[in-house]
């Protein structure tokens, strides 16, 4: 027992075997080609993810009592908040400052064009690149922060599968855009 009631514990800290230092990323680490790719092979659903990861990544971080899930559900309302994280700690490392307000705004306006009518709709696709900037930038810092972090750069089994269905639907959606519309 210590004499000192307001004193701090005197436990020592033991880390676990297979920890590395410095591979804490503060941000979803995913490379600029992965993100694309599985972004469009998913029909955007790829970006939805990426959005709960980088909100889980802020919740761990800030230990804030926010639900990544719902902030990635409602992506619309919450973009500009997560693009302006971003912003704060590109700012803080004085590399630049990225337009926050307009790729969210890009990033809203293009992923909502999934609601126009043939072939028009496929300009939502285009989405991803108002999250490339942030990406790029999201990897500045996560290789600053965490050096030896894993860079996410390979496209792995799930991934495979997700791109050969999404594929699929795709190549069967381009196709139905071309055959006519009333057979008869």
């Amino acid at each position: 027992m210590q004499d000192n009631p307001y004193s701090p514990p005197g436990a020592e800290l033991v880390l676990p075997t297979n920890y590395k230092a410095g591979t804490e990323a503060p941000f979803f680490a995913v490379s600029l080609l992965k993100l694309v790719v599985m972004s469009v092979f998913t029909f955007g659903l790829y970006e939805l993810y990426w959005f709960y990861k980088n909100w889980q990544a802020f919740k761990l971080r800030e230990k804030e009592n926010i639900s990544p899930f719902w902030r990635a559900f409602f992506g619309y309302f919450f973009c500009y908040a997560l693009f302006s994280e971003v912003r704060e700690w590109q700012r803080e490392t004085g590399k630049g400052e990225m337009p926050a307000g307009w790729l969210a705004a890009g990033w809203i306006i293009t992923s909502m064009m999934w609601r126009l009518p043939e072939p028009f709709w496929m300009i939502s696709w285009a989405s991803v690149l108002f999250l490339v900037p942030v990406q790029k930038v999201i990897n500045d810092i996560n290789r600053n922060e965490a050096p030896d972090h894993p860079p996410n750069e390979k496209i792995g089994g799930a991934n495979w599968i997700a791109i050969a269905a999404g594929g699929l639907l795709m190549v069967l959606a381009l196709v139905g855009m071309f055959l006519p519309a009333d057979p008869a």
